[in-house]
């Protein structure tokens, strides 16, 4: 069985460019809807870094902590995420639904290209 990290792991690593994910989202996802923040902590792993945790958000559309805040809304913003007036995704329209996305390659198994 797989551990908690791991199976957020597995979830973060197939949210389509172009979307985003909740923190809450990810932890019902994987069976576990009270462990939201817990999603947020697997993020600071190092072994994670080469996930795309800038598609993670929190459930009102805000975007991360001050030391990574430019770097998602840039980031994101490149994907053709649209945003409010404060900075927030329009999670209405850009908030993925696997059911209806389709299901994408997992990044993992793609080598890195710098």
């Amino acid at each position: 069985m797989k551990t908690f990290n791991e199976q957020v792991y597995d979830i973060v690593a197939r949210i389509p460019a172009g979307r985003v994910a909740t923190f809450g989202q990810i932890a019902r996802m994987i069976g576990r809807p009270r462990m939201a923040r817990f999603v947020g902590y697997a993020s600071n792993n190092k072994n994670s870094w080469h996930l795309p945790w800038h598609r993670v958000v929190f459930k009102d559309g805000s975007l991360c902590g001050a030391g990574f805040f430019e770097q998602q809304y840039k980031a994101l913003k490149s994907e053709g995420i649209k945003f409010t007036r404060d900075k927030r995704v329009k999670m209405d329209e850009y908030q993925w639904n696997p059911e209806r996305d389709a299901a994408p390659l997992d990044i993992r198994d793609f080598p890195l290209v710098f």
